[in-house]
C-alpha cells in the first residue's frame, strides 16, 4: 500500500476494504447526504478532551478549546459537556460558544483586533479573561470597562521571541516579527500600568508560539520565559492567577501520534507544581483534527502533460489548507480494491483556479470516475475556512455519536447564497 492509504486510523477504520466510522460505512453517508460532505466522530472528540483533562489532573487546569479550529455547534456542545471551556478570537465565536452551552466563566478572548463591541459583549457575558495583544487594545478595554462599570479581567499575550519550527511560515507566531503578542519589556510596563487602573483586573499571562508543533521543547522554553515574568511581577506585588500556554499541538497528518497530552503533561507539570497558577491550554486541531474526514466524489480522470488528474467535487472552497498552507492530508479510497494499481495522482477540485488542489503527485490507488475518496484529518480548519467562491454552496456536516447519525448542518442551497442580496431599482 502507498503512503496515501492507511490500514487503520482511529476513529476511521477499514473493514473488509471499506472505511468506517464506528459501525457506519462511510459510503452510506455519501449516498444519504451527497458529496462533498464533512463527517465527524463526536466520540473521538470527547475522548480527546477527557484525555487532556486526565493528563493534567494534578494541576488546577482548564482546557479552553480553540473554537477557530472547528466551530460546529454540535461539536462545541459535546466539548463543553465534557468539561472544556473555549478560546475565542471574535464576537461571533463568543456567541457560538455560549449558544453551545459553554459557560462564559470558562472562556478566554484572544485576537489582535478586538472591537469595542466585542469587548462589550465579553464583559457583559462575564468571560474568564481577555488576552490583550497591544497597548492600544489595553487602553480601549479599560475605557469600555469604565463605561459599563464592569471590571475587565486581563492577561497580556507575551511574545517570547521564539522562532518555532512549524510546517509553514504562516503558523509561526512566537517570534518578534509577527503581529501577535507584546514584547517582554513592553509587557512588564503595561502590567504595571494596568495594575493601577481601577477598571482592570490583572489576572493572567498568555503565550502562543505557533501551530502544528510536534516537539515539546519550544513549550518548555516559552514556559520558562513566562514564569520569569510571573516572578518579576510577584516581587512587585502583582500576583497573577492564570497562565495560558496556548495551543498549536501537532497531530499526525502523515501517521504517528502527534504531540500527545501525556508527553506535554510529563514535561509541563513538574515546572508548574506549587506555583499557585491555573494552567490554561488551548488545543483545537489536536481535539478535532483526526476526528473528521471530508468525503468527495471523483468526477473525471484525465491525462495531461504526463500527469494523471483526478477531478473531484471538493476543492479549495471546501478545504483550503492544501492551497493556503501547502497542508498535507491523507487521501484514500473509501472502497479499497486489493491489488489496485498505484501511481502519482494530482487530486484537484472543480474551482476555476490553478491553486485549487487537495494533493499533488500523491502516490495512491489510481481512482476512476465515481470513486468516493476520504480526505483525512479534516476535522480542523476545514469547514470553518470554507467559502462560497465560484458561487459554490458549502457542504453539510454530519456528526456520528455511537449508533446515532446527526445531520448537524444541512448543505447550503443556491437560495441561501442569494438570500441577503438585493437588486435596487434603476433610477
Amino acid at each position: 500500500m502507498g503512503p496515501g492509504v492507511l490500514t487503520s486510523s482511529l476513529p476511521f477504520e477499514r473493514r473488509e476494504g471499506v472505511l468506517h466510522v464506528g459501525t457506519h460505512a462511510l459510503d452510506t453517508f455519501a449516498e444519504r447526504f451527497g458529496t462533498p460532505l464533512y463527517v465527524y466522530s463526536a466520540d473521538a472528540v470527547v475522548a480527546q478532551v477527557r484525555r487532556f483533562r486526565e493528563a493534567f489532573q494534578p494541576l488546577d487546569f482548564l482546557l479552553a478549546y480553540s473554537v477557530k479550529a472547528n466551530g460546529c455547534l454540535a461539536l462545541l456542545n459535546r466539548i463543553g459537556a465534557a468539561g472544556a471551556g473555549a478560546d475565542i478570537v471574535s464576537g461571533g465565536e463568543l456567541a457560538r460558544a455560549l449558544r453551545a452551552g459553554i459557560h462564559a466563566s470558562n472562556v478566554v478572548f484572544a485576537g489582535v483586533g478586538k472591537t469595542e463591541a466585542e469587548m462589550e459583549a465579553g464583559l457583559r457575558a462575564g468571560i474568564l479573561a481577555f488576552h490583550v495583544e497591544s497597548a492600544g487594545e489595553l487602553r480601549l478595554l479599560a475605557a469600555v470597562a469604565e463605561r459599563l462599570q464592569i471590571k475587565a479581567p486581563v492577561g497580556l499575550r507575551v511574545n517570547p521571541d521564539i522562532l518555532t519550527d512549524t510546517p509553514h511560515a504562516y503558523t509561526r507566531t512566537g517570534h518578534a516579527a509577527t503581529k501577535f503578542g507584546i514584547a517582554v519589556d513592553e509587557a512588564l510596563e503595561l502590567y504595571r500600568w494596568a495594575a493601577q487602573e481601577p477598571w482592570l483586573d490583572v489576572v493572567g499571562i498568555d503565550v502562543h508560539i505557533g501551530s502544528q508543533i510536534l516537539d515539546v521543547a519550544p513549550y518548555l522554553q516559552s514556559l520558562d520565559k513566562v514564569l520569569g515574568i510571573v516572578d518579576i511581577l510577584r516581587d512587585e506585588g502583582i500576583q497573577l492567577k492564570l497562565l495560558d500556554l496556548g495551543g498549536g499541538f501537532g497531530v499526525g497528518y502523515e501517521g504517528g501520534p502527534g504531540l500527545t497530552p501525556e508527553v506535554l503533561a510529563e514535561a509541563l507539570i513538574p515546572r508548574l507544581m506549587g506555583k499557585g497558577l491555573k494552567l490554561i491550554l488551548e488545543p483545537g486541531r489536536s481535539i478535532v483534527g483526526e476526528a473528521g474526514v471530508l468525503l468527495t466524489r471523483v468526477c473525471f480522470v484525465k491525462e495531461a502533460g504526463g500527469k494523471t488528474f483526478a477531478i473531484t467535487d471538493a476543492g479549495m472552497t471546501e478545504l483550503l489548507r492544501p492551497s493556503h498552507y501547502d497542508g498535507w492530508h491523507r487521501i484514500e479510497p473509501v472502497h479499497l480494491s486489493p491489488g489496485a494499481p498505484e501511481g502519482p495522482v494530482e487530486v484537484v477540485g472543480p474551482v476555476c483556479e490553478t491553486g485549487d488542489f487537495l494533493a499533488r503527485d500523491r502516490i495512491m490507488p489510481i481512482p476512476s470516475p465515481g470513486d468516493l475518496l476520504a480526505v483525512g484529518t479534516a476535522g480542523a480548519y476545514g469547514y470553518v475556512m470554507a467559502s462560497n467562491y465560484n458561487a459554490r454552496p458549502r457542504p453539510p456536516e454530519v456528526m456520528v455519536e455511537g449508533e446515532h447519525v446527526h445531520l448537524v448542518r444541512p448543505r447550503e442551497t443556491e437560495d441561501d447564497l442569494l438570500r441577503h442580496e438585493q437588486i435596487p431599482p434603476k433610477s
